[in-house]
């Protein structure tokens, strides 16, 4: 009768064979180890790869300067402004409705600009085609670029969105690059961020 310590050295040996046998199944043929190595190796294109699964999860538009990386897009902005179109009501035509203007823009606090020169409303919005935005050089901006009119004063900051030190990506690591738009950080009436405490997280009481 066999000893239990030779039944186990037996069944030892048993599995390593196994293994050894296995193995050489496994690296021997195609499709298995090699294949796999092979297919993880490969060149790919990243972009192309991500696009084919993933499609951008908010609704964009082309960012005309480039960065280093090529292309890059951001959050559109007219479909967020409740009142877009503003010519539906800056149309030329007589306003009936009482006290419209507190009704369509009480709401706006504009603290902008310098306390002695503060910005006013046609600084930013075109004053004959209010659908856009305009520049000091008097360049028509369409809203879903806005950038464009706020990198005219905040240029530093405009230079850093542009190559990624400054605002939050929101699409995926690899793939289409999509950044927040200015306007969706700040509000461009009031565009400082008041002070707060930090967040942190909470911890229960000690007994």
């Amino acid at each position: 009768m066999k000893s239990p310590a030779l039944k186990n050295y037996l069944l030892w040996i048993l599995l390593a064979l196994l293994v050894v046998f296995s193995g050489m199944k496994v690296y021997g043929r195609q499709g298995a180890v090699v294949e796999t190595i092979k297919k993880a190796t490969a060149p790919v294109n990243d972009e192309e790869r991500v696009d084919s699964v993933l499609t951008l999860p908010i609704n964009t538009v082309l960012v005309k300067p480039k960065y280093q990386g090529g292309f890059f897009w951001t959050e559109t902005r007219k479909d967020k402004v409740e009142r877009f179109e503003c010519s539906q009501c800056h149309n030329n035509k007589e306003v009936k409705i009482a006290r419209a203007a507190e009704i369509a823009h009480g709401d706006i606090v504009l603290i902008h600009g310098d306390k002695q020169e503060p910005l006013q409303c046609f600084t930013c919005h075109k004053e004959n085609e209010r659908d856009f935005l305009v520049t000091e050089t008097d360049l028509k901006v369409d809203m879903d670029h806005s950038y464009q009119m706020c990198g005219q004063c905040h240029f530093r900051q405009k230079k850093d969105w542009v190559g990624g030190a400054h605002g939050k990506r929101v699409s995926y690591w690899a793939g289409k690059r999509v950044v927040k738009n200015c306007t969706s950080c700040h509000d461009p009436h009031s565009p400082l961020f008041e002070k707060r405490w930090p967040r942190t997280y909470s911890r229960p009481l000690s007994k």
